[in-house]
């Protein structure tokens, strides 16, 4: 990593960042922890294998997973990004956990858990919870796929595996991730084809 710093812009968890002067080089893991006090996504691995370190990049395409540990912070200028902070929905429930921080530092108010986070915690997919924000991320990303093209419900559970099985867990044996994935899936109208 470079010590000469970069300007950076962004948009995180749909708030605009910067321009901040970030050293060259330096990983979007580190700039989400250092930075911005997002400290949900994982440093596992360090070298993209385990995929805790996920976040969402959304673009005309759609919505794709990036591993940050080995993607350097500058390669997300003039993009938007989703941490594992921003998946909750600000404005749903009643009850809200305490506050996490957004891009700004400021406490951001969540209100109700994303979906694919309520299917976890009803099938109790996760033991540590250290991999948990990448299989959240994984399970997003593929949900909004479904939804601009959904698949037929004899492929949900190939399909949820193809989703999944990059992102690695040392607690769990898999099995209640794919079930939560599959459960959401073939349970949240408009991903499966009808008939």
């Amino acid at each position: 990593m470079s010590l000469v710093p970069r300007p950076l812009s962004l948009t995180v968890n749909g708030q605009a960042v910067g321009p901040m002067d970030v050293p060259e080089g330096m990983p979007m893991i580190d700039f989400l922890h250092e930075y911005l006090n997002l400290t949900g996504s994982r440093l596992g691995c360090g070298i993209g294998e385990c995929r805790a370190c996920t976040v969402i990049v959304d673009g005309p395409e759609g919505s794709r997973e990036m591993r940050t540990c080995i993607t350097g912070a500058h390669y997300f200028q003039g993009r938007k990004v989703r941490t594992i902070e921003g998946i909750a929905d600000p404005a749903g429930a009643d009850t809200a956990p305490p506050p996490s921080l957004g891009a700004s530092g400021q406490p951001r108010k969540v209100i109700a858990i994303s979906p694919v986070q309520q299917k976890y915690l009803e099938h109790f997919s996760f033991q540590c919870g250290y991999c948990t924000p990448g299989f959240v991320i994984a399970a997003t990303v593929l949900v909004e796929r479904l939804a601009k093209a959904p698949i037929r419900a004899a492929d949900v559970e190939q399909v949820v595996g193809e989703a999944l099985q990059p992102h690695l867990c040392r607690c769990t044996g898999y099995v209640r991730y794919y079930a939560a994935v599959k459960d959401l899936v073939l349970n949240t109208p408009g991903l499966t084809l009808k008939g």
